[in-house]
């Protein structure tokens, strides 16, 4: 029997990207004899690199080098050269449906039920309304299972090379910090995607961990607003705001602690066993239920019962969660810094 071609699209957020490693990892487990193509945007494939599961990393890139009716018919071309035979887009994009049926995939499945997925003869996987609500991971993993994938394992992961390893070692060591105490990475910025504490809120945690711990700060790139906050802590910590994403993932692996709303920053982090401290709006959309840690250690805090009917402005973009304490958050990182007291949380 000929091996399969397998192609799968997800050109969107980080986060989302690191939640379709385990597909990714499912796929060539099912199929280890299978090409293995994935399709990501300029900016999250590098999320990528070194994984062993994939044969070719695809990006696209349409507001950029792959623009335009030039752009789309050249990158339908590619796909034609490699002659994929089955498709899965766990996002669905237009875009895409009609790139894999104009490159000849005989077999294109995406999720829900778009006009455009009925007229490219897309077969789709429905979530139903979210009832019951499962993780991300798990609805992505539908697709797999739509073609013979067996593996439940939605744990995602990141590699990386030895030398990224070192270097994440003089990254932390060259500035100063010691590899043998803790290191508390802190999160901020979550650019109003999800509900989020102010960042006096994050400051006034810094100031209380800074007394004791060391902390890595991620404001993230070309925030000057939210950098601003943060000035004070330059001298003894670290205030980062670096564009290298292999970087951050690489220095992200030698935090013993993350904190952070939400984030893609939070799944890079458990995809590479950090425990994560993640604050979550309860409301079914933003729920740790369906965007909480996988495969690592985590705790979840959220606003007391009642927050969100009675205190929160209604968009969860813009809640504040003002009734998560600081002290709270600093009780959750004191279990995670104990291994031996702290049950493995298990989303799945």
């Amino acid at each position: 029997m000929k091996p399969h071609r397998i192609l799968i699209i997800r050109p969107d957020r980080i986060g989302d990207v690191v939640l379709t490693t385990p597909l990714i990892r499912a796929v060539k487990q099912t199929f280890p004899d299978a090409f293995v193509g994935v399709m990501v945007n300029s900016i999250s494939g590098v999320l990528l690199k070194h994984n062993p599961n994939i044969d070719l990393l695809i990006t696209d890139d349409p507001a950029g080098k792959d623009a335009g009716r030039s752009g789309f018919w050249n990158q339908v071309k590619a796909l034609r050269r490699h002659a994929f035979d089955t498709g899965l887009m766990p996002l669905p994009r237009e875009r895409h449906a009609w790139m894999m049926l104009l490159a000849g995939i005989g077999k294109r499945i995406g999720v829900g039920g778009k006009i455009y997925q009925i007229l490219t003869a897309t077969r789709t996987v429905s979530r139903n309304k979210y009832i019951p609500l499962r993780h991300e991971a798990d609805y992505v993993m539908d697709l797999g299972r739509k073609i013979g994938v067996t593996n439940d394992d939605i744990s995602p992961e990141l590699f990386l090379s030895e030398q990224e390893k070192e270097l994440a070692k003089r990254f932390f060591t060259d500035r100063g910090f010691s590899l043998d105490l803790p290191i508390i990475g802190i999160n901020p910025s979550s650019n109003k995607s999800v509900p989020n504490w102010r960042p006096e809120q994050y400051v006034q945690l810094c100031t209380l961990l800074a007394k004791k711990h060391q902390l890595f700060i991620n404001i993230g790139a070309f925030a000057p607003d939210m950098e601003k906050h943060f000035t004070r802590f330059r001298e003894k910590h670290i205030v980062y705001s670096g564009t290298d994403l292999r970087e951050l993932i690489a220095v992200c692996s030698k935090l013993s602690v993350l904190v952070s709303s939400s984030t893609g920053t939070q799944h890079i982090a458990a995809a590479l066993k950090v425990p994560t401290v993640t604050m979550f709006c309860p409301l079914p959309a933003c729920s740790y239920q369906l965007w909480g840690s996988l495969g690592n250690r985590s705790e979840v805090i959220q606003p007391s019962e009642g927050y969100c009917q009675h205190q929160c402005l209604g968009d969860p973009k813009v809640c504040t969660m003002d009734d998560i304490s600081c002290e709270a958050v600093m009780t959750k990182i004191e279990l995670l810094l104990n291994p031996s007291t702290t049950p493995e949380r298990n989303l799945q």
